[in-house]
Parts: C-alpha cells; structure tokens; sequence
C-alpha cells in the first residue's frame, strides 16, 4: 500500500512540476502569451484539456501504461498553458506561498482519508453535486459579475476539493477505480489529486494571492 502511495505521489509531483514550469516559461515569453491570448488558441488549449481529461476518465482500464503517463503530463503541460497567466497576475511571493500550503492541505487532508475508519465513498455523490451545482453557479455568476458571490464560490469551492482530496486518497487505499495494474493505479490516482490540487490553489490565489497590477 505504502509502495502505491509513494508512486502516486511522484507522479503527482511530477505533474506539478511539468504545469508550473511550462506556465513560468510561457510568462516570461511575450510572443507566446501573445500567441495563446489571441485568436482563440486559449479555447482551443482548454478544449484539448477537457478531451484529455475524458479520454483518462473513461478509458484508463483498458489503456496501457504508457498511454496513461503520456495522457496525464499532456494534461499537465495543457494545463501549464492555461495557467501562465497567474504569473502575470499574481506576485511570485504569493504564488509560491500559496502552492505551499495547498501543498499542506493536501497533505494533511490526504492522511485524514488514509487513516480515517469511516467510509469516505459515501460522500462521493454529494461531492460530485456540489461540483456541479458550483459550475452552474460559476456560469451564473459570469453574467451577474457579483464579487460577494464569487468570494463564497472560492470558499465553497475550496471545501469540496479538500474533501475530494480524503475521498479521492480513500478510493486509491480501497482500490475501488478498478485498475488492477498499480502502476496504472497511481497514475490516474495521481490525476484525481491534481485536480483536486489545482482547483484548491486556484481558490486560494484568488482569495489571497497579491496581485502584480498593485
């Protein structure tokens, strides 16, 4: 158990690390923030996210191992596209304490799933409804432009995904994705807690990150 964990672990670091490094590099170069921001080659990244994250979702059994890894840095390095743009929003001080105590959180949070004796799993339809009632909520929100309810959105947001984070670290102890290939099992455990990751950072620079037009 101890052996999956420390794998899925690697690969979460190591997906972190492809996204921040490409989101740094394309900051620091005017001709491709340019390029990105500028005849939808933005929407078209975000797309070709979304069909990444649904090729995962729904055919990682029957994939081989190889595929999975290239899915989920191609994931990771989209990703990193989408997300040069806190670079240039936010100040690297508040980027970088702000990854550290998400880094915390799911830590933290990721032990509580480990260790705790209830079953987590039960929660997991009460999880995917409040994410999706945020979603409905966010599109809402884009046409009312109300700063209130965005604040309450990030915090909302904020608790689901720390408790996905448990939920999602208890469904990889008890194996219950189905993937009997535990290399295949770690990457895709790795996938759920870098969403879980990237969406609780986001949050977090949004409520407290300090930003580079002040």
């Amino acid at each position: 158990m101890n052996k999956i964990f420390s794998k899925v672990f690697m690969w979460l670091c190591l997906g972190l690390l492809v996204t921040f490094g490409v989101a740094y590099t394309v900051s620091t170069n005017d001709n491709m923030v340019y390029n990105l921001f500028s005849g939808g080659k933005y929407l078209f990244v975000w797309i070709a996210e979304l069909v990444v994250v649904i090729l995962l979702s729904a055919r990682i059994r029957k994939m081989n191992f190889m595929t999975a890894v290239i899915l989920f840095l191609l994931y990771s390095g989209l990703t990193g596209f989408t997300l040069s743009s806190i670079f240039i929003l936010y100040d690297i001080t508040s980027i970088v304490w702000v990854f550290a105590i998400t880094a915390g959180i799911l830590l933290a949070f990721g032990l509580i799933g480990f260790l705790a004796k209830i079953d987590l799993t039960k929660f997991g339809v009460f999880l995917c409804m409040g994410v999706l009632a945020m979603l409905v909520a966010i599109i809402i929100n884009m046409f009312v432009g109300s700063e209130v309810f965005d604040l309450a959105l990030c915090i909302i947001g904020i608790v689901l995904f720390i408790g996905y984070i448990a939920y999602d670290v208890q469904v990889i102890k008890r194996n219950l994705y189905g993937i009997e290939d535990t290399d295949k099992l770690a990457i895709y455990g790795a996938f759920q807690l870098y969403l879980d990751f990237i969406n609780i950072f986001l949050d977090l620079l949004r409520l407290f990150g300090g930003n580079n037009r002040d």
